[in-house]
């Protein structure tokens, strides 16, 4: 079993920058992808950013050239530096990995974009 626990979110003006972590614990199995999701209220979970083990990252269009996601390996642990943030980037902003057992989903942090 795989446990993710996000942390770094949090309250923001326009314009401003953040930077979320996740840590992965409790298996020695790789985790193949991590990524971020973010989701509002009534509205589906979508992608935010995803990194492979091999360095291959994707991000979604509406966040590109302001998010950067990172990786430490030996750690398990990525981050997501959040920088020129707009009200519509709030959300509640979920980790997720995927190992060779399935996809694992922390609790989730609050991003909220508000001035």
């Amino acid at each position: 079993q795989v446990q993710l626990v996000e942390s770094g979110g949090g309250l923001v003006q326009p314009g401003g920058s953040l930077r979320l972590s996740c840590a992965a614990s409790g298996s020695s199995l790789s985790l193949n992808v991590m990524g971020w999701y973010r989701q509002t209220p009534g509205n589906q979970r979508e992608l935010v950013a995803t990194i492979t083990l091999t360095g291959n990252i994707n991000y979604a269009d509406s966040v590109k050239g302001r998010f950067t996601i990172s990786r430490d390996v030996a750690k398990k642990t990525i981050y997501l530096q959040m920088n020129s943030l707009k009200p519509e980037d709030t959300a509640v902003y979920y980790c997720r990995a995927t190992g060779s057992r399935g996809n694992y989903w922390g609790q989730g942090t609050q991003v909220t974009v508000s001035s």
